[in-house]
């Protein structure tokens, strides 16, 4: 007998394993290290490498820790004595000192306008600024593109839209709108071809070929997302007859629509509460054993943190499946803060008074309000009418994602916040919302989607600060003194963002709904 004989039975059982490990290894690991180190997509040439910090924030809480990532999969998260120590053929070790290390944010609600709209802004520049900002994942909405993303055709010319333009991963809402409530076999299209849930307006959207539907077009769709799982994220606002608006004369002044508090008038709480209040109704389907167990809704920037908040939390109660975000700027600013004429703080809902945004900030710590989301809605500056200043007239939307990171840490931190509230409602609300099981938290086998960042630093944003957006001061934000800087920017393992500078290249994909 040879000895090779001996090794035969050894062999034969191992040989399948072997041949699949071997295979994957060749396929998809050494294509992926290649990738990375020639192609550009990542400021750090190593795939294999450690970040360690004082501050770590894990799903066990804030400790001393260090982050093992390899390829585009975190390895490990160990106590920082227990972690690997750098020596020659080792994983490089990068000491972030007393920075802050956490899952990069994740952003449900984006409006990149591309195609048909860059001179808005678009896939390069708005991913740019999502990197810049700790943003390593975001969900685009499927307006104010042109076409708007209603159909599986539209949806197609999206994806082809984002090929070599994505800092960092993007996946897509799809629109509900009535044409596709009129026939469900384009919306089943749309879900088949990678949306990953809809999007509604109960309310003129003010893009013309993204009409709003009503509670009773939601309630239709609802199955056809049940079937897949995936979830209806709606603009709660139906409009009503207000004192306000029938007030407004032709032959008024025209200053008076510089007044914020005028425009205000025209979008009164009763809209949101109306729209909740049906919403509410049509939720009741997709609880246990409903026609639409297993579909979700979502409303998005809620405003009013009493009456529509409060029928939103008896809807869970009772067994409805729903979730509710709000965003910054209604964490941020107040209406009675807000100077005439300065059109860039419009937006739909509007900014409500300072006692609302104090109670936005308690039912976000209290968890009544699951996340929180950008509503990153830019324009051309011109639709903003920054010189005239008719609040009436302007484009309503706000420019932020590259700021939210230090405008929630800025806002909260003077009321209490913590670090794993912050990922709570950045990182591992937003994930579930989207279903991204991969994304969201630092642990073993999750993408390395990780931001660092020092939460003591602040800096002006003026005209001197570095800004990605397309257009780069028309934002409220504009001046002001912000604490939180982000220093890197990891999107699966690759360092897209380093104190002011990107990789040489976009190497994001589309996120694809997990089956």
């Amino acid at each position: 007998m040879e000895p090779a004989d001996l090794l035969k039975p050894l062999l034969r059982g191992w040989s399948l394993p072997l041949l699949v490990f071997t295979v994957a290894y060749t396929l998809v690991y050494l294509p992926f290290v290649e990738k990375g180190l020639e192609e550009g997509c990542s400021l750090l040439p190593e795939t294999h490498f450690v970040l360690y910090s004082k501050r770590v924030v894990t799903p066990n809480g804030v400790v001393p820790a260090a982050v093992e990532v390899e390829g585009e999969r975190i390895i490990s998260v160990v106590k920082r004595s227990e972690a690997p120590k750098q020596r020659d053929g080792g994983p490089r070790v990068l000491d972030y000192s007393n920075a802050v290390i956490m899952p990069g944010l994740i952003d449900v609600h984006v409006h990149l306008n591309e195609p048909g709209r860059t001179e808005w802004e678009g896939f390069l520049t708005g991913t740019q600024a999502a990197a810049a900002g700790g943003v390593t994942a975001l969900v685009d909405m499927p307006l104010n593109s042109f076409p708007t993303t209603t159909t599986k055709d539209t949806l197609l010319l999206k994806l082809e839209a984002a090929k070599g333009k994505l800092f960092v991963d993007v996946g897509f809402w799809g629109g509900l709108v009535p044409e596709n409530v009129a026939n469900l076999t384009v919306m089943d299209e749309l879900l088949n071809a990678g949306a990953l849930g809809l999007k509604s307006f109960m309310c003129p959207s003010g893009i013309n070929d993204f009409p709003h539907t009503t509670a009773e077009d939601i309630k239709a769709a609802l199955p056809v997302l049940a079937r897949y799982g995936r979830p209806m994220l709606v603009h709660a606002e139906v409009v009503q007859p207000s004192p306000e608006e029938r007030s407004l004369q032709p032959g008024e002044p025209s200053e008076n629509s510089r007044l914020y508090s005028r425009y205000h008038g025209t979008r009164p709480l009763s809209w949101e509460r109306t729209a909740v209040q049906q919403l509410t109704e049509v939720a009741k389907d997709t609880a246990v054993g409903g026609p639409a167990e297993g579909a979700h809704i979502h409303v998005v920037h809620l405003s009013d943190p009493e009456e529509s908040l409060d029928l939103i939390k008896e809807a869970k109660a009772v067994g409805s499946s729903m979730s509710v975000e709000t965003s910054p700027h209604y964490l941020a600013f107040a209406a009675e803060e807000i100077p005439d004429g300065e059109t860039q703080f419009k937006c739909n809902p509007p900014i409500r008074h300072a006692d609302y945004r104090e109670l936005l900030w308690k039912a976000l710590q209290a968890g009544d309000i699951d996340m929180i989301s950008t509503d990153h809605s830019p324009s051309a500056p011109e639709m903003k009418l920054l010189e005239e200043g008719d609040f009436l007239k302007a484009w309503g939307g706000i420019s932020s994602l590259q700021f939210v990171l230090p405008v929630t840490w800025t806002y909260g931190a003077s009321r209490g916040i913590t670090l794993e509230q912050l990922v709570k409602w950045w990182s591992t609300s937003p994930s579930k919302l989207a279903n991204f099981p991969r994304k969201g938290s630092l642990e073993f086998g999750k993408d390395a989607d990780i931001v660092i960042w020092d939460p003591e630093s602040s800096f002006i944003l003026d005209s001197n600060y570095p800004i990605f957006h397309k257009h780069k001061q028309v934002t409220p934000y504009a001046g002001q003194t912000l604490s939180g800087k982000v220093i890197a920017t990891f999107a699966r393992g690759r360092e897209v963002f380093r104190e002011g500078y990107h990789a040489p290249r976009p190497c994001g994909t589309p996120l694809l709904p997990v089956h």
